[in-house]
């Protein structure tokens, strides 16, 4: 045991005392390999403690001493994207989710990154929870890109000088828009439309990311509970909820995050908190298991957590009152994982979708494997998330759809760079936008656009 320290008789582990990997549900692994074919890292480089089973073997020896937290363990931990699809697949019912989301913090407190991982990490957690942030750095996107200095980051001199992660940050930017960047993002109440009592009293999250470059998804969100009977309320006061900091290992930060969302959306006393983003959905159902240890939020954050649903998970548990009118339209849905694997929601936005006249709703083979998105993953583990972004890219694009349909920010920025990569560009979108165009009886705007570009380029070449 020549990685524990002896302390007063007895073996201090790898890990400190502060929840560390529950030995119980290290040993409900039986390795029995379901997992692997539904592993995206296992599935990119076939090496075994790259699998869920051999990362819970490393967690396994780390805990009993028999190896520490070295550059070797961590390396594994970190190219682990927490999708949770070996969740899903396992027989076993591992909680491989709560074990990763233990050991991350272990590392985070007990090992010493380089100095580049650390103000890289520090830098995109002191600017992606931070909307106004976010906000005031649009004025320098909007110049990078309308003066065409992403052909300066590809250039050979770019690829020498520029280190691959930032580079890689380039490629998923959505185009930004500084026309739009004041418009409010929804009232902070709006009432349910038609006669009669409300059918709920729903808060929104806005989200981070969310809020910043996809306001028309909050827009349409908005639109459409009000249409189909509900009064919304959007809190002002709200932040971050916390999704990206746990997802990480930053337990502290995240839990800062958590208690003050916890108390915007207790005063504003609504029976349904709404979210349109699958990371944050899911981490706003863990709530009360997060804060489990603190006396004065653990009943409240499970309260908190009790009334959360994603927004196709709750108009899919009403029963639709206003009329759909028909959208003409084929569209690949993507599992988001923090979605379908994260909160057990697959059959609810399909049928959503499926609700609208004229739209047909496809699956994309290997619709488990995630896109390589994973909350900052595609930032700090550009390589890896590339290969998966191809590999979701050429299965989306097997199915010839008009467009793509996902629940995840993330997800939508990084397939749209992947399908960028290989030239064939889709219109990105959000399931509660084709909800919200189908009221209306509009086409959504993304997608009409992209029936115009052939137009365009007919009338250009004549």
């Amino acid at each position: 045991m020549a990685n524990a320290v002896r302390q007063g008789g007895s073996w201090l582990r790898a890990f400190d005392e502060h929840h560390p990997p529950d030995p119980e549900l290290i040993a409900d692994c039986v390795h029995c390999g379901f997992c692997l074919p539904t592993c995206p890292t296992y599935l990119l480089w076939g090496e075994e403690m790259d699998s869920p089973r051999g990362r819970i073997q490393l967690m396994k020896m780390a805990s009993q001493g028999e190896i520490g937290i070295t550059e070797h363990f961590v390396r594994h931990m970190d190219q682990c994207l927490g999708c949770m699809a070996c969740v899903t697949a396992c027989p076993s019912g591992v909680q491989y989710n709560k074990l990763i989301e233990a050991t991350r913090p272990q590392v985070e407190r007990r090992f010493g990154r380089r100095a580049s991982d650390r103000i890289l990490r520090s830098a995109l957690f002191k600017l992606f929870p931070y909307p106004r942030r976010l906000q005031a750095l649009l004025p320098l996107l909007f110049v990078y890109q309308k003066f065409g200095m992403a052909r300066l980051v590809d250039s050979s001199l770019g690829k020498r000088v520029i280190p691959h992660r930032l580079r890689s940050m380039a490629t998923i930017l959505p185009t930004v828009h500084l026309t739009r960047r004041d418009r409010p993002h929804a009232a902070p109440y709006i009432a349910a439309r038609g006669d009669g009592t409300p059918r709920r009293h729903a808060g929104v999250l806005l989200g981070c990311v969310q809020r910043v470059f996809f306001e028309d998804v909050n827009a349409a969100t908005v639109r459409v509970l009000a249409a189909e009977g509900c009064d919304v309320v959007v809190p002002e006061a709200q932040g971050c909820c916390g999704a990206l900091s746990f997802h990480a290992g930053r337990e502290d930060e995240g839990l800062t995050f958590a208690r003050r969302l916890i108390d915007v959306f207790e005063r504003a006393e609504v029976d349904t908190i709404v979210v349109n983003v699958a990371g944050c959905g899911s981490t706003l159902k863990e709530y009360g298991y997060l804060l489990r240890d603190d006396a004065s939020y653990a009943e409240r954050a499970a309260a908190f957590s009790s009334r959360v649903r994603d927004v196709t998970e709750l108009l899919a548990e009403m029963e639709p009152i206003a009329p759909r009118h028909p959208i003409d339209a084929r569209v690949a849905y993507h599992d988001a994982c923090h979605l379908a694997h994260g909160q057990g929601v697959r059959k609810q936005p399909r049928a959503l979708l499926r609700g609208i006249p004229g739209l047909d709703v496809v699956d994309i083979p290997e619709g488990e494997i995630c896109c390589g998105s994973a909350g900052v993953y595609n930032l700090l583990e550009p390589a890896a998330a590339t290969q998966l972004g191809e590999r979701k890219a050429r299965n989306i694009l097997s199915t010839h759809p008009d467009a793509l349909v996902a629940a995840n920010p993330g997800c939508l920025l990084q397939i749209s760079a992947s399908l960028n990569m290989q030239a064939r560009p889709l219109p990105m979108l959000h399931p509660v936008e084709l909800v919200d165009a189908s009221i209306r009886g509009v086409v959504p705007p993304a997608l009409e656009a992209a029936r115009r570009q052939p137009d365009q380029a007919a009338r250009s070449s004549s």
